[in-house]
């Protein structure tokens, strides 16, 4: 690479934090709030999983995060530490063969960036928080129907509460303002992805906005990002603590604590409880999604990506305990107002973040502090999902062209192209019928089944091709400590059994998409869907194909060729090439 372009751009390695040691377990620290296939953010839909499986559900997320999810996310830090390269060019250069798996991340990110609309949604909220009166509290507004009901109005009885409060797709013949203000205000609903309808153009202009802040926020590197991930990684720590302190102090907070934390030990022997456990920890823990493997490249060789890792990862799941505190305590004080149980009350998704809060917030006294309180949150958490993702891409693509890229202006100018084009590309969601495109666009593109095959083919990549043990070898010349023997087995035995274990479960349970109104998407549709699922999972037989062809030799020199580390790549040494694959010194020996 060219001398000058490195230290021009500031893109590279050595370079690229300002300083600050604090930025880059921030950064990191960021991404455990992504939220993918999921509504609200993993922090919630943790706590939810707990509402449907009682507290139990702690045990299997607490085993399946030590068994899969600790393993991946140091696996993915060490890894982009060692490197020092993106998500493509990591896998490139560690093991040719599955140099797939880079390029099906970036499609995975490239799908994922339909969860800005999520912020657009927030920031239609915030905004609307200003208002004397918060909106989706009153039924004398113009998009009301002659069924809403206010929340405060007198003829709400407990039974009517009970009615109104299963979740989004409710059927009651009475509705709340506040989920008219969702459907009809906010979404302006169509009757389903054939009706696109019109653009809404206030959604549309927040859609802008938040694209735009984005931008800004991301464009210089790692080191502008690091700046603004001082407020955004730490304020929804300072807003929960905020949130758990009011919530505790809310009449009826302890019947929703209760409820939290009550074991019901029986639910263990249901394998749809393992099942989402597994899920949840992937989707909080951000793996198998590049972002971790990036965000670890701009770390100093000799970082301690060990320790790093760890108390990230505890940190993680502490804080989706703590935060099961402050939402059943919120939602223990609606239980107690609306005279009704636990059961009855809101549960996860769209519900949960634009319908659940709002209408709880609205109870409190000075609602509109608490609503702008509770979005800013949210925006804060939305800006942070798009950050590593965004991050991912431009990083990815920088380190696979550096000569091209790493001139003045050139990431600027590919992220101002890629950040317009998907906005504009947005503006379907936008649409009356956005929301269904929306939901056809998390179900299939950015399927859970995609990322289990991404985390699948790097298990296998590092603990089997490169080799356990020196994945082992290099965290220790890094950190200075050698990982237990735990990581060593997981990543080559039970991580991924568990990985396919779980993939053949989706695939056998694998149900037709349909809207939370019971819509039936037309057969189009699905067709478009699979596309979408399987143009990132191809990538990866697709560049073992390609690169398998480009190789010279027998089938089985080629493997033992593709399976190695490239010779002269950033942290490889000469040993790691040379010294063959470990299977291959099993089968002599």
């Amino acid at each position: 690479m060219d001398a000058q372009a490195r230290v021009y751009s500031g893109y590279g390695r050595e370079h690229s934090w300002s300083g600050q040691h604090l930025e880059i377990p921030l950064s990191v620290l960021q991404e455990r709030w992504r939220s993918q296939r999921r509504l609200c953010t993993p922090m919630l839909s943790t706590v939810f999983l707990c509402r449907k499986y009682f507290g139990v559900f702690l045990l299997p997320y607490c085993v399946l995060a030590l068994l899969s999810g600790v393993p991946l996310f140091l696996m993915e830090n060490a890894l982009g530490q060692f490197t020092q390269e993106g998500t493509i060019t990591c896998w490139k250069k560690l093991c040719p063969l599955v140099e797939g798996v880079g390029y099906a991340i970036i499609v995975i990110q490239v799908f994922a960036t339909i969860y800005l609309v999520i912020l657009a949604y927030s920031l239609f909220y915030l905004l609307s928080s200003f208002a004397s009166v918060l909106p989706w509290t009153t039924c004398s507004n113009d998009w009301n129907t002659d069924a809403c009901v206010e929340l405060t109005a007198p003829n709400m009885t407990s039974q009517h509460y009970a009615e109104l409060g299963g979740n989004w797709t409710s059927k009651a013949p009475i509705s709340s303002a506040v989920m008219e203000f969702w459907e009809r205000r906010v979404l302006s609903m169509s009757g389903g992805i054939e009706e696109l309808g019109a653009v809404q153009w206030e959604l549309c202009a927040c859609l802008l906005a938040c694209w735009l802040a984005c931008y800004f926020c991301i464009w210089k590197g790692v080191k502008s990002t690091g700046k603004v991930v001082y407020v955004t990684a730490v304020f929804p720590y300072v807003m929960l603590a905020i949130l758990l302190v009011r919530g505790l102090t809310l009449p009826g907070a302890w019947q929703g604590v209760v409820y939290y934390l009550r074991p019901d030990f029986t639910r263990l022997t249901h394998l749809q409880v393992w099942i989402e456990a597994g899920g949840q920890v992937f989707y909080s823990y951000g793996v198998a999604a590049g972002t971790i493997n990036t965000l670890g490249s701009y770390n100093k060789k000799n970082n301690n990506c060990y320790k790093d890792s760890l108390w990230l990862c505890a940190l993680n799941s502490a804080t989706s305990f703590v935060a099961g505190f402050a939402v059943f305590s919120i939602l223990g004080f609606m239980a107690h107002q609306q005279g009704v149980t636990m059961d009855n009350v809101v549960e996860s998704g769209p519900g949960l973040a634009f319908i659940a809060f709002p209408q709880a917030v609205a109870m409190m006294p000075v609602p509109q502090l608490w609503a702008v309180c509770f979005f800013i949150m949210l925006i804060m958490l939305g800006l942070d999902s798009l950050f590593g993702g965004l991050e991912t891409i431009a990083s990815s693509v920088i380190d696979l062209f550096p000569g091209q890229m790493r001139q003045p202006w050139r990431r600027e100018m590919f992220l101002a192209v890629f950040c317009l084009v998907s906005f504009l590309l947005q503006i379907l969601l936008v649409t009356e019928g956005g929301i269904y495109v929306f939901q056809l666009l998390d179900y299939y593109g950015c399927n859970g089944a995609c990322l289990l095959c991404v985390a699948l083919a790097e298990c296998v990549a590092v603990g089997w091709a490169f080799g356990a043990d020196r994945m082992c070898d290099a965290i220790k010349d890094m950190s200075g400590q050698r990982p237990c023997l735990l990581f060593k087995f997981c990543w080559r035995y039970i991580t991924p059994l568990l990985c396919l274990a779980s993939f053949i479960h989706y695939a056998v349970q694998n149900e037709p998409l349909t809207s939370n109104r019971g819509h039936q998407f037309p057969g189009w549709s699905y067709g478009l869907g699979w596309v979408m699922a399987f143009s990132s999972v191809l990538m990866m037989p697709v560049w073992a194909i390609l690169n398998i062809c480009r190789t010279k030799g027998s089938l089985r020199e080629r493997l033992c060729i593709l399976c190695r580390p490239v010779e002269g790549a950033t942290g490889i040494t000469p040993q790691d090439y040379s010294a063959g694959l470990p299977f291959q010194t099993e089968m002599k020996s």
